[in-house]
C-alpha cells in the first residue's frame, strides 16, 4: 500500500485501560480499549490489518481477540463480519492471552489498524486506505 488516508479525532489506545485478564484466579493474559479515530463508525469486515506489539515485541495473531457488543472475535475473522458495526463513541476491547499476564508497570502499546473506505472508490477494485493506528504509554496497576 503506497499511500493511506489519516484522520486523528482521538487518540486509539485508551487511557486507564490496561488490566490483567484473570480465569480461575491465575493469570492468562491482559487486556486494553481501543477506539476508531475516524468521523464515522464501520462494520468490522472494513479492517484490512489488525496487530498489536507490546514493548516492541510482535504478539502472535493467534494470542489477540478483538472484542466488540460482548463477544469475542480472532483477527483472522474480522473480514467476514459484515454486520458487527463498530460506532466511533464505542471502545473495543483488545485481548491478549498470555500465561503470566504482564507485570506490573508502564507498557508501549503500538496498535496497527489499517482498514479501508468502502464508500471511497479508488479504482474498480480497491477503497480508500485509512490508516487507524496509534501507540501509547499505558501503565498497568496490580491490585
Amino acid at each position: 500500500m503506497a499511500f493511506a488516508m489519516r484522520i486523528n479525532f482521538v487518540d486509539v489506545v485508551c487511557d486507564d485501560s490496561m488490566k490483567n485478564i484473570f480465569a480461575n484466579g491465575k493469570k492468562v493474559g491482559y487486556q486494553f480499549d481501543i477506539r476508531l479515530s475516524y468521523y464515522r463508525g464501520h462494520f468490522l469486515s472494513v479492517i484490512d490489518e489488525f496487530g498489536v506489539k507490546l514493548d516492541g515485541e510482535e504478539v502472535p495473531t493467534e494470542d489477540i481477540k478483538f472484542c466488540l457488543h460482548g463477544k469475542e472475535f480472532g483477527i483472522a475473522q474480522l473480514h467476514d463480519l459484515v454486520s458487527e458495526f463498530w460506532q466511533i463513541t464505542e471502545p473495543a476491547t483488545i485481548k491478549i492471552f498470555k500465561d503470566g499476564g504482564i507485570a506490573a508497570g508502564e507498557h508501549d502499546v503500538d496498535v496497527k489498524l489499517m482498514f479501508h473506505s468502502p464508500y471511497m472508490p479508488i479504482s474498480d477494485t480497491e477503497y480508500m486506505p485509512i490508516d487507524g493506528c496509534g501507540s501509547k504509554k499505558l501503565t498497568l496497576a496490580e491490585f
